[in-house]
């Protein structure tokens, strides 16, 4: 580790000039012999810039401790480009600490920021330990010689941290994350926006319910719940949540979440309440919601189409009243009728067939928009197949991370009790925002395609790979990398190949441990269950 002091730092460039990001060179101790070709040269990275303490024996150390200096590095640098600097001490300095966990008087091996950065991170490294999450956190500022001994701190003082910051902070930085990316897509909407409409274009966002498990303690169970059994025995307890996102980029704007609920459309019905009651403003004129047949009642669209508009599928049981003969675009005006409350709404039902081959059920679509003639029943029907990237899509990478974290298969949490948990889904929800949004900016500057059917066309966000983008976060932070533009690039070289209408059949689509059931195997059986005890036929 080499130290040296910051003024006498200077830019090698001709004229003193300042270096860009576009120059590709090192700076140099100003006051010293000038650098020339084939000259040994030792080059060093900058790890942290801090006040020095020199020893009586001449040794020089470094103020402070890692925990007042680790970023989340490109995760960071676009928060502070969105909601200003030093969000993350602000929201660290606001913080109450519960003092029967920690006093937070001492700041040497953990701190309210750091903590927070941690379980942000840590939401991105399931197999990780809480450990491994801090010493990844710290990266290379574990080689400085600080004035005291720093090491990563213990899964148990971890843990206190946690329990003394609770929910609060989390949900804070989560709200400041998603609050500044509906911002991003007020106007025009993120590149390549999904629309519908010619006069009026309307942006499209989907909402869709998600279960996720958490540990299997009473807390969680008594708190949470669980679903697909009757006498709540199944094996862990989950959380219910609703993300509202852009269909197009996938970006996440809101995510209210609570128990599962013994019900799911009871329980989804209660999120979309929560959602429209703390964040009315993502109900605007300009935005169309894609929801699927979990039918959330009159009231609610009636609420709904207030302010925004709605294209829902219903289930077949849902009944309605027809009002009109058949409009010239093949739809029809309808009354959906339920809890005391009338709406008006227009019917698209339509069946799919892909070379011949007809899927054997009808889709029924409602909307608000009763205008036909500026949004057609045929763009409608082709409108509402972006559900699935806003929902189902979205989901998939936003849980990739989760995987690996608990026993099984499946995405799962960590925390053992409902604040902790509400903690943690605060900060998955930030910290895949936070990498989606680095991913939207890597589509800004990456270069069109030289060849292929997007040749010459802007890169849209949903053109890049997300698995790909976490990664290269990921090591921009293991490796102090503080270059944003370095990582950005990184992510815009590799590119999805989307719309391609492929279609395959609702079957599994993953192989299985065991071997597939035949007709052997599920032949019925009827006779009496004998039961042996000690090799003797009771």
């Amino acid at each position: 580790m080499v130290a040296v002091p910051l003024e006498l730092l200077a830019s090698p460039l001709k004229g003193g000039r300042p270096l860009s990001d576009a120059d590709r060179s090192a700076l140099v101790i100003g006051g010293t012999e000038k650098i020339r070709t084939r000259d040994g040269v030792v080059f060093c990275k900058v790890v942290a810039v801090a006040e020095a303490q020199v020893k009586r024996d001449g040794q020089v150390r470094a103020k402070g401790s890692p925990v007042h200096h680790a970023t989340l590095g490109p995760l960071e640098e676009r928060l502070e480009s969105q909601a200003g600097p030093g969000v993350t001490g602000r929201i660290a300095g606001n913080a109450r600490l519960e003092r029967r966990f920690v006093k937070g008087e001492r700041e040497r091996l953990l701190a309210a920021a750091f903590m927070i950065r941690v379980i942000v991170l840590m939401t991105l490294m399931p197999e990780a330990r809480v450990g491994d999450v801090i010493a990844m956190l710290a990266g290379d500022l574990v080689l400085v010689p600080w004035a005291r001994p720093w090491r990563p701190a213990s899964a148990r003082a971890a843990g206190d941290w946690r329990n003394a910051l609770g929910a609060v902070p989390l949900e804070e930085l989560r709200d400041t994350v998603l609050g500044a990316s509906w911002r991003e897509h007020q106007g025009a909407g993120c590149p390549g926006a999904v629309t519908v409409g010619g006069n009026a274009p309307l942006k499209a966002g989907s909402l869709d319910g998600t279960l996720l498990r958490v540990p299997d303690t009473p807390g969680n169970r008594a708190f949470f719940g669980s679903v697909g059994t009757g006498d709540d025995s199944s094996p862990f307890p989950q959380v219910r949540a609703l993300p509202l996102t852009c269909c197009s980029c996938r970006s996440l704007f809101a995510m209210p979440s609570g128990p599962a609920g013994t019900e799911k459309a009871a329980a989804e019905q209660s999120l979309l309440d929560e959602a429209m009651d703390r964040f009315p403003a993502l109900f605007a004129p300009d935005w169309i919601w894609l929801m699927d047949r979990n039918y959330h009642g009159a009231a609610r669209i009636a609420r709904m189409i207030r302010s925004a508009h709605v294209l829902i599928r219903l289930k077949s049981d849902i009944p309605l009243k027809r009002t009109s003969e058949i409009l010239p675009d093949g739809s029809y005006r309808a009354e959906l009728s339920g809890d005391g409350v009338t709406v008006a709404v227009r019917v698209i039902e339509y069946f799919a067939d892909v070379e011949g081959q007809e899927v054997p059920e009808m889709f029924c679509l409602v909307t608000d928009l009763m205008d036909y003639e500026e949004y057609p029943a045929p763009e409608l029907a082709a409108l509402y197949k972006w559900r699935w990237d806003g929902s189902e899509t979205a989901l998939r990478e936003a849980k990739a991370p989760l995987r690996g974290a608990g026993p099984g298969t499946g995405p799962m949490l960590r925390s053992g009790s409902p604040d902790l948990a509400a903690q943690e889904i605060a900060a998955w929800a930030a910290a895949v925002e936070l990498a989606r949004g680095v991913a939207r900016d890597a589509a800004l500057a990456a270069v069109p395609a030289r060849k292929g059917r997007r040749a010459g066309l802007a890169v849209r966000p949903r053109d890049l790979s997300c698995a790909r983008a976490l990664r290269a976060v990921l090591s921009a932070i293991r490796l102090g990398h503080d270059c944003y533009q370095a990582v950005t690039s990184e992510i815009g070289r590799y590119r999805n190949t989307v719309d391609r209408d492929r279609h395959r059949a609702r079957k599994s689509k993953s192989p299985s441990s065991f071997a597939h059931a035949t007709a052997k195997d599920t032949v019925t059986r009827i006779a009496p269950a004998v039961i042996t005890m000690a090799n003797t036929p009771a």
